[in-house]
């Protein structure tokens, strides 16, 4: 393998982040490694769901979102492939001289196994990429994918990396967590209109029950503050909901917007989906390397942060109820010196160990393990 290393990225969408945040990491960690001097290709299936969700989206929100995604990734080599009887032709030119393909999980089983059969012909390393709590949730889905004829797994945290050693039985398994790009998240002068913001997508009842005890609760008792949610797929009862406690919905919010969203706002909240506050405690979702990054003080539902990436109580504040949350969003809100304190500590853990760059890093000395195990 070649110090200057090829390769070739597919996930479900790059242009498009509609209820799509994978794509947030994957647009960074993919900059910092070109930044580093390696080749990298990324691909995606035309009219991808994200994709055509997106352009659903009224207001010219899609033609904003990929105006601004290739103004702010000018250096990402985007490829469209068809899933059709042209694909294993498609793949026979695009996979050749690549060191390493990184299939992510939000892809069929069928492209994987399309991908797997020029490994060998081609010579080139295969990793799945993990970010999601399927594995957890509904292990059938992912045991669709031949885990076996991958080199590895990147788990995008360690309850998930055990998942795959020792329940699934992958041989080489690394805990690989989702980090901030720090090129387009970090703290900006702002004047703040809202007080609370929360930024997430419904979609579906995986936290229902968390929204309405550490969001919905606090904002009814919290009327003097303005509250705002911003996100996508919320049915009329959550949208109903939100309204009768006095929270703004203002809908879909591009990723990169988000930055200035979170400097707009004097606290953000992080209300975990319920897998990420027991069984897979310990995962933190892009959002909360995202809103430390940008230096908005973050304020989190039950988490345990069970591999220790931040320091709790310093970089972020969790709190047990919805009592406890109306208090310290009071307490926070009255107090400028706490929120600064809090913004700083966030920032500071961020950039000395969750970056994009640090995540880039780490993938390399994965790649050169491999390679010394050829």
């Amino acid at each position: 393998m070649s110090t200057r290393l090829s390769f070739r990225f597919f996930a479900h969408s790059w242009i498009s982040d509609w209820n799509h945040g994978n794509a947030h990491f994957l647009r960074g960690l993919t900059s910092e490694l070109i930044k580093r001097g390696h080749e990298v290709r990324c691909y995606e299936e035309r009219n991808s769901w994200s994709m055509m969700n997106l352009a659903r989206e009224a207001d010219g929100a899609a033609a904003e979102a990929l105006i601004s995604f290739r103004r702010a990734f000018p250096e990402l080599d985007v490829r469209f492939y068809s899933a059709d009887t042209e694909l294993d032709d498609f793949l026979a030119r695009e996979l050749r001289g690549a060191d390493v393909v990184l299939v992510h999980e939000w892809n069929s089983p069928q492209l994987a196994c399309s991908i797997l059969a020029w490994k060998a012909k081609l010579k080139f390393r295969a990793l799945f990429h993990d970010t999601h709590h399927r594995a957890y949730t509904s292990a059938h889905e992912i045991l669709r994918f031949p885990l076996e004829q991958f080199d590895g797994v990147l788990a995008f945290g360690e309850a998930i990396r055990r998942i795959y050693s020792d329940a699934f039985g992958v041989k080489r398994a690394w805990t690989f967590h989702e980090g901030a790009d720090t090129t387009h998240f970090y703290p900006r002068p702002a004047r703040q209109d809202t007080d609370v913001v929360w930024i997430g997508n419904w979609g579906d009842e995986e936290r229902a029950r968390e929204l309405e005890e550490f969001l919905v609760s606090p904002a009814a008792a919290l009327r003097n503050y303005r509250f705002a949610v911003h996100g996508v797929r919320y049915p009329p009862a959550a949208l109903e909901r939100l309204a009768q406690s006095g929270i703004e919905f203002r809908g879909y919010l591009p990723n990169l917007r988000s930055p200035d969203m979170y400097v707009r706002s004097k606290i953000s909240l992080h209300v975990p989906r319920r897998f990420y506050a027991n069984g897979l405690s310990g995962v933190p979702t892009i959002r909360v390397f995202e809103a430390l990054a940008a230096g908005s003080p973050l304020l989190c539902s039950p988490w345990s942060d069970s591999e220790k990436l931040f320091r709790a109580g310093q970089d972020y504040i969790s709190v047990p109820d919805a009592a406890a949350m109306i208090s310290e969003l009071r307490h926070l809100l009255e107090d400028h010196q706490a929120r600064a304190q809090l913004a700083a500590s966030g920032v500071t853990t961020v950039r000395a160990r969750h970056t994009c760059g640090h995540r880039a890093e780490q993938l390399l000395e994965i790649c050169h393990e491999l390679e010394k195990d050829r």
